[in-house]
């Protein structure tokens, strides 16, 4: 038997893949982040499963639980918000499991990163514009490393995606400015991708910190940054793909010749 690590994804319940809700339906037990995880989700589970809330649970209380439904026979879900592998926090519960003796196998959600480029109606990677996304964070209580200081990452000028991030946004500013960013680069913040009370913010690097304070955002939002979110990036012909061009010639279709 092994512990199911499954990504609920960014909060719409129907977004969880086909797979992960086949393995919450089947499951014996699920362990969910409550204050992250849709409630109707969890109602989707088998319902004979034991349901537990891990919101007030410690690192250790969360394993022994899992360890003791898995040498139970049980099959057991640990369902975790977005996908499990970014901020997810599951190393460590890893690690306790594989000193348990039990094994695990993750299946992937899709991350609040992507909802919130769906909703916004972005692509976040652009031709000729930024082929590159940088997935990170601000630097608050929890320390970042010395080689990826947000100034640093901010450097290269492609799309950032900033996690957990939004009671640092005065830092965010900054330190993209340091970096040698527009004041007028577009950014769009959403807050609760994919949920009924989804809030999307379209901004600039100028007014990022006082439209947070404005719509009164200090959690559970996905601050998306640079050119790529420029609304009227549609519109310019020089940033199109090569992939659809009537000359572009590639494996599946021959391009037209000059």
């Amino acid at each position: 038997m092994k512990v199911y690590i499954v990504g609920a994804g960014p909060g719409d319940p129907d977004l969880i893949t086909v797979k992960g809700l086949k393995i919450l339906k089947e499951a014996d037990v699920v362990m969910y982040t409550d204050s992250l995880v849709s409630e109707e989700l969890v109602t989707r589970a088998n319902p004979e499963a034991e349901i537990l809330r891990s919101s007030a649970m410690s690192l250790e209380e969360m394993v022994d639980i899992m360890a003791d439904r898995i040498r139970r026979g049980k099959k057991v879900v640990r369902l975790h918000t977005g996908d499990p592998s970014v901020y997810g926090a599951i190393m460590e519960q890893i690690a306790l499991l594989k000193k348990e003796g039990i094994h695990y196998e993750i299946v992937p959600g899709v991350s609040s990163v992507f909802a919130a480029a769906a909703v916004a109606g972005a692509e976040l990677t652009i031709p000729e514009l930024t082929q590159t996304l940088i997935l990170t964070r601000a630097e608050g209580r929890t320390p970042v490393p010395e080689r990826e200081k947000l100034k640093d990452l901010a450097s290269h000028h492609c799309t950032l995606a900033l996690f957990l991030s939004a009671t640092l946004t005065k830092k965010v500013v900054n330190e993209l400015q340091e970096a040698g960013w527009s004041e007028n680069t577009p950014i769009v913040v959403v807050q609760k991708a994919t949920w009924p009370e989804q809030v999307i913010i379209r901004t600039n690097l100028r007014n990022l910190d006082k439209d947070m304070r404005k719509h009164g955002i200090h959690s559970h939002a996905m601050i998306l940054a640079g050119w790529s979110l420029d609304p009227h990036i549609h519109d310019k012909d020089e940033y199109r793909s090569k992939l659809y061009d009537k000359e572009f010639t590639h494996g599946f279709r021959k391009g037209v010749q000059a």
